[in-house]
């Protein structure tokens, strides 16, 4: 999607507070680009990975959900499509849900994904988080993890075991 088609979604930098540095990783999938965006979309694919699903029309400007997958419905967190533009790069606001109606705590989660022939380079860059919140520190050990898992899925057909990783504190 052009830039000038974006939708207008306020996020925390537009409202003035601090930002922390963003939180940047990237890893190499082997699996297209094709596979690696479905993987981040696929309702059963982050069901395997994530412990939830994103639930969206895919669209920009629609909303998004991080749907535990537990049975429960629970959603913890939830934003905003701001682009779209398969399979290379998406972009999402992204917030608590208690909190995503708040632009000063919508952070930005971004997705840029370079295809390599028979691989991947996803990099994951998590933006404009509010310095030292539970969200900041959270997704600092959380993005590896999911995305460590997201890549044994896709290149093994299995997930890492989870059950032995750190708990949070």
């Amino acid at each position: 999607m052009p830039a000038d088609d974006r939708p207008n979604i306020a996020t925390r930098a537009s409202t003035g507070e601090p930002c922390a540095p963003d939180f940047v990783y990237t890893i190499f999938i082997k699996a297209s680009a094709e596979t690696v965006w479905n993987g981040l979309i696929d309702r059963e694919l982050t069901k395997a990975y994530w412990g939830h699903y994103n639930e969206s029309d895919w669209k920009a400007g629609s909303r998004w959900e991080h749907v535990r997958s537990d049975g429960s419905g629970k959603i913890d967190t939830r934003g905003r499509i701001i682009e779209m533009d398969p399979p290379r790069k998406m972009v999402w606001s992204w917030a608590f849900d208690s909190e995503a109606d708040a632009p000063e705590k919508l952070s930005r989660v971004t997705y840029e994904l370079v295809n390599l022939g028979p691989d991947t380079k996803l990099t994951v860059t998590h933006s404009e988080l509010e310095p030292g919140s539970s969200m900041d520190v959270g997704v600092r050990d959380g993005w590896p993890a999911v995305l460590s898992n997201l890549k044994s899925l896709l290149e093994t057909g299995d997930v890492l075991s989870e059950d032995k990783w750190p708990k949070a504190g």
